[in-house]
C-alpha cells in the first residue's frame, strides 16, 4: 500500500509533523554506554551526536525514565535536573548544525539487575516472570542469571506512566524536538503485549486491548507533553520478546490500529533478524512491512540490517517513508552523503561499541578527512 506521505527517494525532503526533514536517512538509537557519573550526557555525547546531524532526524540513545527503569551501565537518563542538563548539551550542538533529535523513553521492566535497582530491589515485570532463560548484566558488568522480578501491583503501573510523563516533560525542557516511546526490544512495554510474560488477570492482562493498555497509557500521557505530531513509538513484532508468541499478527493489528487514530508523527518497526537455525516463524514474520503497512498510512520508519539498495527500495515502493540505520552510522558519521554519493564506508569495530572514550564513539573520519 502506498505512504500517505508521497515519497520519491531515501534522499527526498520527508514532511514529519511541524518538520521537514532533509532526508529520509535515520540515525537509530543506539546504546553506547558513555554517559558519566549520575547517568548524566556530557561534551563528548554532544559531539557524538553533533557529527551525526546530516540524518533526516536522529533517535537518541535509549534513555531510562527512572532509576528503576535501568539496565545497563552508564546509560543516560532523563529524571534528574544534571541528566537534562547534560542533555542540553547534545541538543544544542545538534541543532547548531541544523539537525533534529528525538529522545527515547525507556524502561527495561525484567530486562534488569537489583544491582540497578534503588535499594538493592528486584526488577519489575507484569507478573514476575523472568525474561528468559539467558543472563543479565550487572552494574558493575558481570553477567549472571536473571533474577525472579517482582509483579507490579497497578499503583506501581500509574506510577511508571507518571515517570514517562516526567520524562516526556524533562525531554522538552532539554530542548529535543520530538520523544520516541520504546514499545520494542523485550523491554516493559512489549513484556506487557506478550502473552508469556504478562499472565495478568486485571485490566492490564488476559485480552489483547487489556495487555496494550499499558503501551497506550504511556503513549497518551507522553502526547498530552508534546502533541501527537512530535511523538514516535518503535516496535518489534516477531523481536526476541516475541519468541515463540502464536498472536503476533492480531496483537501488532490492534496496536498499529489504536496509533494510527492517535495521528503520531511516525511508527518505528524493526524488522526481526532471523538466525540459521532458528524456530521456523511464519511467512508474515519475513516481511512485516507487507502486513501491517496496511494498517498504519502515516509515517514509517523501518529499522533492520538495512544496506543502500534495500533502503532505497524500501522507500521507493513506499512500504516504509524512512530508514533507520545503526552500525554503519556508528562508522560514519556522514552517512547520508556518503549513501548519496555511493561512497565507500569506514568499517565498524564492535569492540568499541559498549563503554570506552572518544575511540570508536567520536574518532570515525568523515569523507573529506
Amino acid at each position: 500500500m502506498p505512504s500517505a506521505v508521497a515519497t520519491t527517494s531515501l534522499f527526498s525532503p520527508l514532511e514529519m509533523g511541524p518538520y521537514t526533514l532533509p532526508n529520509r536517512v535515520v540515525m537509530a538509537p543506539l546504546t553506547r554506554n558513555r554517559a558519566r557519573t549520575g547517568f548524566v550526557p556530557w561534551e563528548l555525547n554532544a559531539e557524538y551526536y553533533a557529527q551525526r546531524s546530516s540524518a533526516g532526524f536522529i533517535v537518541s540513545e535509549a534513555t531510562q525514565i527512572s532509576q528503576q527503569g535501568q539496565g545497563y551501565p552508564n546509560t543516560p537518563g532523563i529524571y534528574t535536573a544534571e541528566q537534562v542538563a547534560g542533555w542540553k548539551l547534545v541538543t544544542q550542538a545538534v541543532h547548531a548544525k541544523g539537525g533534529h533529535i528525538f529522545l527515547q523513553l525507556w524502561h527495561v521492566g525484567a530486562v534488569s539487575h537489583s544491582s540497578f535497582q534503588p535499594a538493592g530491589q528486584m526488577p519489575v515485570s507484569p507478573s514476575g516472570v523472568p525474561f528468559h532463560d539467558g543472563s543479565v548484566m550487572t552494574a558493575d558488568g558481570r553477567i549472571v542469571p536473571y533474577e525472579r522480578p517482582h509483579a507490579l501491583e497497578i499503583p506501581e503501573i500509574q506510577d511508571i506512566v507518571a515517570d514517562f510523563r516526567r520524562g516526556a516533560e524533562n525531554a522538552l525542557a532539554a530542548g529535543f524536538d520530538g520523544v520516541e516511546v520504546h514499545g520494542a526490544n523485550g523491554y516493559l512495554l512489549e513484556q506487557f503485549l506478550m502473552g508469556h510474560s504478562n499472565l495478568r488477570t486485571d485490566a492490564y492482562g488476559g485480552s489483547i486491548e487489556n495487555r496494550a493498555r499499558l503501551l497506550l497509557q504511556v503513549v497518551d500521557t507522553v502526547i498530552e507533553v508534546w502533541g501527537a505530531d512530535r511523538v514516535g513509538v518503535r516496535l518489534s513484532p516477531w523481536g526476541r520478546g516475541f519468541s515463540g508468541e502464536t498472536d503476533v499478527v492480531p496483537v501488532y493489528s490492534y496496536v498499529l490500529r489504536e496509533l494510527d487514530a492517535r495521528k503520531l508523527a511516525y511508527l518505528h518497526l524493526i524488522e526481526p533478524h532471523v538466525r540459521e537455525g532458528s524456530a521456523p516463524i511464519p511467512e508474515e514474520a519475513r516481511s512485516p512491512l507487507v502486513t501491517f503497512r496496511p494498517l498504519y498510512p502515516g509515517v514509517i520508519v523501518t529499522a533492520g540490517g538495512y544496506k543502500r539498495e534495500t533502503a532505497i527500495a524500501v522507500v521507493e515502493n513506499g512500504l516504509a517513508d524512512a530508514v533507520a540505520f545503526g552500525r554503519i552510522f556508528i562508522a560514519n558519521p556522514d552517512l547520508p552523503r556518503r549513501l548519496m554519493e555511493n561512497a565507500p564506508l569506514n568499517p565498524y569495530d564492535r569492540s568499541t561499541f559498549y563503554g570506552g572514550n572518544e575511540h570508536g564513539y567520536t574518532d570515525y573520519p568523515a569523507l573529506e578527512e
